[in-house]
C-alpha cells in the first residue's frame, strides 16, 4: 500500500506543535486581559503610584488596606447577607437581609448583636445611616427609599409605619437600587444601580424634603464611570465625610475604588486573593462601609463579614 503525502503550499508557514502552544497561550492571556480589565487596572495601578505623594495623606489611599477579619460568617444569618452602613452614634454596624427581610445590627468584627423583622418590605437590598437617628433603606425592584427611626429595641419593624419614596429611575426591573450612600453637610444621597446599565445618582434634598420643604434635585454621574470600565458592576456606594470622597464597590471586579470630588480616580484596592492580605477572593461582594476612624468594612453573600484597616 502507497502513502501519498501532499506537499505543504509554499505560501503556507510551518507551524510547529511548540509554536501552536505558545499562541494558544497568547490568545487565553490575551482574553484573560479582556475579561478582567489587566490593562486598565496596570493603567491605574501606575496612575495611582505617580498620584500617590499628592494624594495619600488627603485620601483614603485604598492600597495601604488589609484585612483583619476575613470571611467571617455572621452567626444567626443564613443567607443573602447585604448593604451594610456604619452608625458611630451606637458605634456599630447595620446590615440588611434580602429574603427574609431584616434589618440586623453588628459590631465592628462582624459579631451578630440584634435583630429586626422588616414586615411589610419587599426586596431590601441596601442601607445606609442618615444622622439623627434616621436610617434609609432600599427596596430594589420597586426602586423605593424607606426613611425609619433607629429602633430603640429589637423587635419588627412595620413598613406601613414609615415615610417612603419612590423613585423611578430608568426600567423598574431586578437592576434597580443596589447601594446608598449619604453625604450628611450636603444632603446629598448617593444611589448606585449595579449594571443593566450600571448607574450613579446623586439625589440632592432628601432631607429637606422628609421635613416638607419638597426640592429634589435628582443628578446623573453616569460621567463619573463611563471611564471606569473595569468596574463592570457597582453593588455599593459610601460617601467618607471625613474626604469628601466617593467609594464604589464593584462584585464583579472584586474591587473598592476610590474617586475624588470630581469623580476622578484617586486609588483602589483590589479584593482577589493575595491582595490586602487576603488568603481567598471575597465571594459576591454585597455591601460596604467605613467607620469615623476609616476602617473598611463589607459583607458577601451568603452570611460572609470582612474588615479591613489601613496600614
Amino acid at each position: 500500500m502507497t502513502t501519498v503525502t501532499q506537499a505543504r503550499p509554499w505560501w503556507l508557514p510551518e507551524v510547529r506543535p511548540r509554536l501552536w502552544a505558545l499562541g494558544m497561550l497568547g490568545a487565553a492571556l490575551l482574553y484573560t486581559a479582556a475579561v478582567f480589565h489587566l490593562e486598565e487596572r496596570i493603567f491605574y495601578s501606575l496612575q495611582s503610584a505617580w498620584k500617590e505623594e499628592s494624594h495619600e495623606a488627603r485620601s483614603l489611599w485604598l492600597p495601604e488596606y488589609r484585612v483583619r477579619v476575613e470571611a467571617k460568617p455572621v452567626a444567626s444569618v443564613a443567607d443573602n447577607l447585604s448593604g451594610l452602613t456604619f452608625d458611630e452614634h451606637r458605634n456599630h454596624l447595620w446590615a440588611v437581609v434580602n429574603n427574609p427581610e431584616e434589618l440586623v445590627a453588628l459590631d465592628s468584627d462582624g459579631r451578630f448583636i440584634a435583630r429586626y423583622p422588616l414586615t411589610g418590605f419587599t426586596d431590601v437590598e441596601a442601607v445606609t445611616y442618615l444622622g439623627d437617628d434616621l436610617l434609609a433603606v432600599t427596596e430594589e425592584r420597586s426602586q423605593t427609599l424607606v426613611i425609619l427611626p433607629v429602633p430603640e429595641r429589637p423587635g419588627v419593624l412595620q413598613r406601613e409605619d414609615f415615610a417612603s419614596l419612590s423613585l423611578v429611575l430608568g426600567e423598574e426591573d431586578n437592576a434597580g437600587f443596589e447601594g446608598l450612600g449619604y453625604d450628611r453637610a450636603g444632603d446629598r444621597l448617593f444611589v448606585v444601580k449595579e449594571h443593566s446599565p450600571r448607574k450613579l445618582y446623586e439625589i440632592q434634598g432628601l432631607k429637606a424634603a422628609l421635613e416638607g420643604r419638597l426640592n429634589l434635585r435628582i443628578i446623573d454621574r453616569q460621567a463619573w464611570i463611563d471611564d471606569k470600565d473595569m468596574a463592570s458592576d457597582l453593588a455599593s456606594v459610601h460617601y467618607d465625610e471625613r474626604t469628601g470622597h466617593l467609594v464604589l464597590l464593584s462584585d464583579e471586579a472584586k474591587m473598592v475604588l476610590e474617586l475624588d470630588r470630581a469623580g476622578e480616580l484617586v486609588s483602589f484596592r483590589s479584593l482577589w486573593s493575595g491582595f490586602a492580605g487576603l488568603q481567598e477572593s471575597v465571594p459576591q461582594a454585597e455591601g460596604m462601609t467605613f467607620d469615623a476612624f476609616g476602617n473598611l468594612y463589607l459583607v458577601s453573600e451568603p452570611n460572609l463579614f470582612y474588615a479591613f484597616e489601613r496600614r
